[in-house]
């Protein structure tokens, strides 16, 4: 690691220290900065926003927006708090719901692939699912072209035991664990290279390019696909409900599983829009005709 990545780090872990109180105060500036000084990716924000909800109003889009950057400058704050917040903390900030749902199926020796989105604080959610149980937990990540920032946040990400997992490398290791209950967890909503994928869906009223990795190990593995929804109650605090969308993924049709989280994320997106993360160009690649 570089000097700067270690100088990076030191003021991670700084930060990280400050209470929460503290932390919001400080989220409460970054969003003036964020949405009123900069204004970060706010074309894109906006594109995206009439293009899933061209029947809304501009000020009902613009409402968006704003809670967006609100959150947004909230998760930040949260993602450098996990640098050294206690497993107590954790566990306080995200209540599991129905963990049941995923026990029954590692109790009974079957691994499970977890889908999740760019919803809520999906960050935050990889060190209560680390918590939830002593089987392994491998996330799969898109690497970072900053190799030094990459080893920062997959060093967060990994304290409480959560193995960080390349894109490329995820079906080498699932296999590595395939005779021990452990949990693979998603993110459904990544946006492939035009050479990673030819596969179109509708998703928010675009014809959207999806990765379909989950569905091809699950159909292979006939590993059960468990959703993850991170929804937040109020700030600073979330819950987690658990959803197996496929029991038996050797069962079903092709693209049922790929459309099917999609969808279910859709939904989500649909109920409390500003939860999603908005600023990243996610309809950059378009069917060819």
């Amino acid at each position: 690691m570089n000097l700067s990545n270690r100088i990076v780090s030191f003021f991670i872990l700084l930060i990280s220290l400050l209470p929460f109180w503290l932390l919001y105060f400080l989220s409460d500036i970054l969003f003036i900065v964020l949405y009123y000084i900069i204004g970060y990716r706010k074309e894109v924000i906006r594109e995206n926003l009439l293009a899933a909800f061209p029947n809304k109003s501009q000020e009902e889009r613009e409402l968006i927006a704003k809670k967006f950057y609100l959150f947004l400058a909230d998760m930040i704050l949260e993602t450098i708090k996990m640098r050294s917040i206690s497993a107590e903390e954790v566990k306080k900030r995200i209540k599991l719901n129905n963990p049941e749902e995923v026990y029954i199926h590692m109790n009974a020796n079957r691994p499970v692939m977890g889908i999740t989105g760019h919803y809520g604080n999906w960050e935050l959610g990889i060190h209560r699912l680390s918590l939830m149980t002593e089987n392994p937990i491998l996330i799969i990540y898109k690497p970072l072209t900053n190799k030094g920032f990459e080893k920062i946040f997959n060093d967060i990400r990994a304290r409480f035991g959560a193995f960080m997992v390349p894109m490329k490398q995820t079906f080498r290791q699932i296999l590595a664990y395939k005779n021990k209950p452990h949990i693979s967890m998603f993110l459904s909503d990544q946006t492939p290279a035009r050479s990673e994928s030819n596969y179109f869906i509708p998703f928010l009223n675009q014809e959207t390019l999806v990765f379909q990795g989950v569905e091809k190990i699950a159909q292979s593995t006939n590993f059960p696909v468990v959703y993850c929804h991170i929804n937040r109650m109020r700030r600073g605090y979330y819950e987690c409900t658990f959803t197996t969308l496929f029991d038996n993924p050797k069962t079903s049709a092709m693209h049922e599983i790929t459309v099917s989280h999609a969808k279910f994320l859709e939904n989500i997106i649909y109920k409390k829009p500003e939860l999603w993360l908005w600023s990243h160009r996610r309809w950059k690649h378009k069917p060819t005709t």
